[in-house]
């Protein structure tokens, strides 16, 4: 079964290409659809008369909203009353020949209009429904209403973000990460339901919740954290009050001209690190190349460094960082990113026509395919600009034979091989939602080469961090520096459909293990790779770790408070880690859609930096076009008020508080029993709230203040305004909503007496299980069984590639 019929044809350069995809998004979730339409998807737009409320969001430059522009690029519009019956006839019509509809109506409002799922699914029964909402379609949340600020709070981003110490309140992560994450997993589901949907006939609806999405991609309690994390996870290492006080993990250090960040992990970086202190500092001992040991004096270190540093530029620091194997980055402001060198030269951003006689610069999309980038290639659409072309296209395929069915215990990604060289986080996570989606997720790992992962597990105990990020894959002890060892592992690529690396740019290729050496054994292999800025550009080889990444894109410089210099917050975050990985699982995904049809694989290339850029799209292309504006805000939304974080009663408590427009404040006032202020036509409008910001938050914390955090988002939410308490990473696995929601499931790792927690699915289906959790991997623990069954060597083969070192095994079980 193919996703387009034998007339149409396809453009296998797009992969894509044939795919439709119908979309009724309005403030949430374009994203996702533009990821498809970037792929080379038919994303139709369906919107009222008037057009979607997001077309009138700001920032606005000639009444044109930003926001809609670059999240709606490369889309088509049809404008349709869906109150009128003519036109719910032709939007049913519609329905008929799409293959993914992705919506994001207020749960029960497509029942209202008679647009049920389920009677979509009796009309199209392989549609691929996707419902996305705030707080998903059930449980005690359901009906809340949230934006990006309350999504930040109840997520648990809020109570890890900002400075320790009571003086300073917690720091809402800049721009729009939450929603724009959480719109890349969106993404990931609908095409891991597509692809099942091109196996088993019939198509699927998906329960996505925004919520649970950011809770699992944009900083997962549970997820797999970096190498100074010592193994923990994030819910590990944070602090009952207070945010925790984590600077020192990655540092960042003041030059002459701005900041740099060092990330010193490894005892090689440390070595380079201590020779450059000089021969006389009081850390010379070896001793001081273990992490855990540095940590211990790790106040004095940082003092060291950081008057070496000020007396350098920026660009010195890095460079002599380089010379001696330091992992260093410049703190890029966000308006130098854009006049970057190495974006530039990346085509990391696209010019975008904005209206008439203005055009913008803009991030040009999250990926590359075939080593071309999947971005913007048209500007977003007027209202209805092409109902009559889209209703005459999109006609009915061939009806499927199959009624709608649920309940498939086929798992997506059943009988797909994967090796899977990645490491560290964005690596780990790749193969992990991979194998939880079904797949044979072979990690390939040598002794000689750890995985930076796993330097807080032994050789048979797995730390909590690493099983999260490698549960459910088997590890394979392979020597690739040894000429039999690279002979064994091309024919494990014969043998495969998918490898993935996050190497440095160049490394696969210096083993002989490039696209052009594995395609050749076999043809319909998709290679994958992530690295920190691209495979090109002059910047390629950098070495990349999060924090790095995060410095160079601009983020870490907007991640602070406005009135506080160098008041830098984004040590703790993981971010990009886990949605990076989501969207190289969406290019690996197209591939093989394409290759269902055209039998060749294909390669996915994602520059992790640039998933950050396109995560900020809509502040970079602002910046273009009002210089100056990119800039940290801190806790106040610009445009609204009150809007932002107050403080409620207790020690530490916090919720926050988002008065959309009029009707909120109206709402809102009435809510807390205030008849004077919406009496008052000094906050009758938005323009007015704004303007007298500081008043009105102060009487908005004057409220706040008297109450716990559960009153307040309760007695709000009860009036339809936004409001969500700051939860506690210790509070996550509590939460009611969540657990009705089947959101938690249990990991039994080996050698560890207690059961832990850890994530299930990244979405409610019809028709995909949920991931079948298994422990993570003792290095080199499968080498005997995937060599056995793979490739069908014996016994002794296999004991004599041991015995020679081309392969490993796993050490002895401790006591």
């Amino acid at each position: 079964m193919t996703h387009a019929s034998a007339a149409e044809k396809i453009d296998f350069a797009r992969p894509l290409a044939g795919v439709r995809v119908l979309e009724m998004s309005d403030g949430k979730g374009e994203m996702s659809g533009r990821m498809l339409a970037d792929l080379g998807a038919d994303v139709v737009l369906v919107e009222p008369p008037q057009g979607v409320s997001t077309r009138r969001q700001p920032p606005l430059v000639e009444n044109v909203s930003l926001y809609f522009a670059s999240h709606n690029a490369n889309k088509r519009s049809v404008a349709l009353d869906l109150n009128l019956p003519a036109d719910k006839t032709r939007f049913l019509q519609l329905v008929d020949a799409a293959d993914i509809f992705i919506e994001t109506t207020r749960p029960g409002t497509l029942e209202q209009l008679g647009l049920g799922v389920p009677s979509l699914h009796r009309r199209n029964p392989q549609l691929v429904v996707v419902s996305i909402s705030d707080f998903g379609q059930t449980g005690a949340f359901r009906d809340f209403v949230a934006t990006e600020f309350v999504q930040d709070a109840m997520a648990a981003i809020l109570c890890r973000s900002g400075l320790p110490g009571s003086d300073h309140p917690p720091l809402l992560p800049p721009g729009s990460l939450a929603y724009e994450t959480a719109s890349v997993q969106a993404a990931w589901v609908a095409m891991l339901a597509y692809w099942q949907r091109l196996q088993i006939g019939v198509g699927d609806h998906l329960d996505f919740s925004m919520y649970e999405g950011i809770a699992q991609i944009l900083d997962p309690v549970l997820g797999v954290t970096g190498s100074a994390a010592g193994g923990k996870s994030i819910m590990q290492m944070a602090e009952s009050r207070g945010r925790p006080n984590a600077g020192h993990l990655y540092p960042i250090f003041a030059c002459k001209d701005g900041y740099v960040r060092m990330c010193i992990l490894n005892p090689r970086q440390w070595q380079g690190m201590s020779e450059w202190l000089g021969a006389d500092h009081p850390f010379t001992d070896p001793a001081y190349g273990n992490l855990m040991k540095r940590m211990q004096s790790i106040n004095e270190i940082i003092a060291l460094i950081a008057k070496l540093t000020a007396t350098m530029t920026r660009r010195e620091v890095v460079a002599g960082g380089q010379q001696r194997g330091i992992p260093v980055a410049e703190l890029a402001m966000p308006f130098e990113v854009l006049k970057d060198e190495h974006f530039r030269a990346r085509g990391a951003f696209a010019s975008l026509p904005i209206a008439a006689g203005i055009t913008g610069t803009v991030p040009s999309g999250y990926l590359e395919v075939d080593g071309q980038r999947a971005g913007i290639r048209a500007a977003a659409p007027a209202i209805g600009a092409h109902t009559d072309e889209v209703l005459t296209q999109w006609q009915p395929r061939a009806k499927s034979t199959l009624a709608f069915t649920t309940g498939s215990q086929r798992r997506p990604l059943a009988g797909l091989r994967v090796l899977d060289l990645g490491v560290i986080v964005a690596g780990a996570e790749l193969g992990r939602i991979l194998a939880d989606a079904g797949a044979e997720v072979i990690k390939v790992e040598n002794r000689a080469f750890p995985d930076g992962g796993r330097q807080s597990s032994t050789p048979t105990l797995v730390s909590f961090s690493f099983a999260q990020g490698h549960r459910g894959k088997e590890s394979l002890g392979i020597n690739l520096r040894s000429p039999k060892g690279i002979e064994l592992f091309k024919q494990l690529a014969a043998k495969s459909d998918m490898i993935l690396s996050n190497f440095k740019p160049g490394t696969m290729e210096s083993l002989g293990l490039g696209y052009d050496v594995i395609s050749q054994i076999n043809p319909r292999i998709i290679m994958a790779d992530s690295s920190a800025l691209g495979n090109t550009g002059p910047l390629a080889r950098s070495m990349g770790y999060g924090p790095l990444v995060r410095a160079s894109s601009g983020l870490s410089g907007l991640w602070r408070y406005p009135h506080i210099d160098g008041s830098y917050c984004d040590a703790l975050t993981i971010a990009p880690d886990h949605f990076a990985a989501r969207v190289s699982a969406i290019g690996i995904l197209a591939l093989l859609a394409r290759r269902q049809q055209s039998g060749a694989g294909g390669t996915v290339s994602v520059s992790q930096a640039e998933t950050i850029l396109t995560a900020l799209s809509t502040e970079f292309l602002r910046e273009s076009l009002q210089p100056g504006s990119i800039k940290p805000r801190g806790n106040d939304d610009e445009f609204t008020a009150p809007n932002g974080v107050f403080p409620c009663a207790g020690d530490d408590e916090w919720c926050v508080i988002s008065v959309r427009d009029d009707r909120d404040w109206e709402n809102f006032c009435n809510a807390i029993g205030r008849n004077d202020l919406r009496d008052d036509q000094r906050f009758a409008t938005v323009a007015g709230r704004v303007a007298l910001r500081p008043e009105i938050n102060a009487l908005v914390t004057a409220w706040t203040s008297q109450h716990t955090p559960e009153f307040v988002m309760t007695t709000l939410q009860a009036a339809a305004v936004p409001a969500g308490k700051m939860f506690r990473l210790s509070e996550i696995d509590g939460i009611e909503h969540l657990r009705s929601r089947n959101f938690f499931r249990t990991l039994q790792q080996p050698g560890h007496a207690e059961a832990w927690p850890t994530e299930n699915a990244p979405v409610l289906s019809l028709n995909m299980p949920d991931p079948d959790i298994r422990p993570a991997p003792a290095q080199a623990e499968h080498t005997r069984q995937v060599m056995s069954r793979v490739l069908g060597f014996d016994a002794d083969l296999i004991q004599q590639l041991i015995d020679a070192g081309d392969l490993e095994e796993a050490a002895r079980a401790e006591v």
